[in-house]
């Protein structure tokens, strides 16, 4: 290299130097400023220098929603973000006009508590200000469906030993899993500040079709049930203030007659031990030596009590519909009623028929049974018959009560079925129907896919037809037993009275 590049080569350098200097020093005389970006729902909505000045100002203009809530403080949207920036040249939005974009946007926060209550067949979220008005609200949907003192002495540990009858309570649980955790609440969701308020959701659901009745001169827990297509039992957890059926009502108060649709599943297990009628039945006796027109009960009829131990599980107030009782003694002997009818015609050249008698029927199951539910509306429907469990569970023989002739026979269900809900067979599974000639029918239901017989055969009272299953609208094996008289059905525990 010569000497004349050498020199342009040195101060081409020194320019590159120069330059350099220069531009650093610019930037040193240019103060780097840190700014805050906003963010809402993702997307960016301006800048501020001081993010403590935007919470105050959310704060300080929501005096509404601390007076509703009663709460000290408000805070901003769940999905704000503020992320600190750094820029030389960047100008900051007014924190007012930051606070008006998102007051527009989206829905201002308070403290609380989210419960998740997932499970069952469940899952969905409560909000509550506190996490005791959850607790209260809870504590009272249990109440609706257990007696107050039972629950305190099962709290307490101190349940007494039964003696001759009576319950205890085993152990008890929801069976949802339920999850409770600190969170910013919108306050436009549902945010639940009262017990009573939740305790409602939680029985009667989220928007029910609240109705109330007025009691009446004459009205007892029972009528005012029925007349409003609610069991006695649903009637008493609407309304826990009254404590059994026989509690009187008085003139002018207004009851809740709104069907339950509880939001939790409460089920506790019981040990009981009871005394169960066992109904006696009508026989008839044909006597040759009478004539014919003569009858006479030869035998009067007394149902026999049978004291048995039970262990259950009760789901929201209902017990299930199968059923293993242990006997434990029979307290009283149970005599059958027998009648005695003539069958002698006193004149042999006029013909007469022997006088059909009715009231001659038989048990439709085995001993060892207990009825799990009886006649009367349950869950918005009218339950026509009553369910008779117990006396062996599936696969126990189920007998004709009365001579007849199959007029309806169904076998095309699961024995055991799929569960509640399971509709098929018009939802009493595999049944029968028998006709029994004198405007008495009686009906069979959510027996085993192997029925006995079939339409058109003619049975006699106490003949098995078929065996004891869950199919259908069924919870566990039990016998659906029904009667009807001309078309119109009727408690069929009067036949055996």
């Amino acid at each position: 290299m010569n000497k004349k590049s050498i020199i342009i080569t040195i101060i081409s350098l020194a320019i590159v130097v120069l330059l350099l200097t220069v531009e650093s020093a610019s930037k040193l005389a240019l103060k780097i400023n840190t700014f805050y970006q906003v963010y809402l729902n993702g997307e960016k909505i301006g800048l501020i220098t001081n993010k403590d000045e935007l919470y105050k100002l959310i704060d300080n203009n929501q005096s509404s929603i601390k007076k509703e809530y009663k709460v000290n403080t408000v805070y901003p949207p769940t999905d704000l973000k503020i992320v600190p920036t750094n820029s030389y040249t960047a100008t900051a939005d007014k924190v007012e006009d930051i606070y008006n974009l998102i007051e527009a946007k989206d829905d201002f926060t308070i403290k609380g508590y989210k419960v998740t209550i997932y499970g069952n067949d469940k899952n969905y979220t409560i909000n509550v200000l506190d996490k005791e008005v959850f607790y209260e609200a809870a504590k009272r949907f249990v109440r609706a469906f257990l007696d107050q003192n039972e629950y305190e002495k099962y709290i307490n540990n101190e349940q007494e030993e039964i003696v001759e009858t009576g319950r205890i309570i085993k152990n008890m649980k929801f069976l949802e899993n339920i999850y409770i955790k600190e969170d910013y609440l919108s306050v436009n969701e549902k945010i639940y500040t009262e017990e009573q308020d939740l305790s409602h959701f939680l029985l009667f659901g989220s928007d029910p079709e609240n109705e109330e009745y007025t009691v009446k001169l004459g009205d007892t827990i029972k009528s005012v049930s029925e007349d409003n297509k609610l069991s006695v039992e649903e009637f008493l957890i609407a309304n826990s203030s009254y404590k059994s059926e026989d509690t009187l009502l008085r003139v002018g108060d207004t009851v809740n007659v709104t069907l339950i649709d509880p939001q939790l599943t409460f089920a506790y297990e019981i040990y009981d031990v009871y005394n169960q009628v066992d109904y006696y039945t009508k026989e008839t006796v044909r006597d040759s030596n009478k004539n014919i027109g003569y009858s006479e009960i030869t035998t009067r009829g007394q149902n026999g009590l049978v004291r048995y131990s039970e262990t259950y599980t009760i789901t929201n107030g209902v017990r299930p519909q199968g059923a293993e009782p242990v006997k434990i003694a029979t307290l009283i002997e149970t005599v059958n009623q027998i009648t005695t009818v003539g069958t002698r015609n006193p004149n042999p050249y006029v013909p007469v028929d022997p006088l059909i008698i009715d009231g001659d029927w038989g048990w439709p199951t085995n001993k060892g049974y207990i009825i799990t539910s009886f006649r009367g509306w349950r869950w918005g429907a009218f339950h026509a018959g009553i369910d008779i469990s117990g006396a062996g569970n599936f696969n126990s023989p189920i007998f004709a009560a009365a001579d007849g002739v199959v007029e309806y026979a169904y076998n095309g269900c699961p024995s055991r079925g799929s569960g509640l809900g399971d509709k098929c067979g018009n939802s009493l599974g595999n049944s029968i129907r028998i006709n029994h000639e004198n405007g008495y029918t009686t009906r069979y239901g959510h027996m085993t896919n192997n029925l006995l017989v079939k339409v058109g055969d003619r049975v006699t009272k106490g003949q098995k037809i078929g065996f004891m299953g869950s199919s259908g609208d069924s919870s566990g094996p039990h016998l659906h037993f029904e009667a009807a008289y001309n078309g119109t059905t009727f408690n069929p525990l009067e036949l055996y009275q």
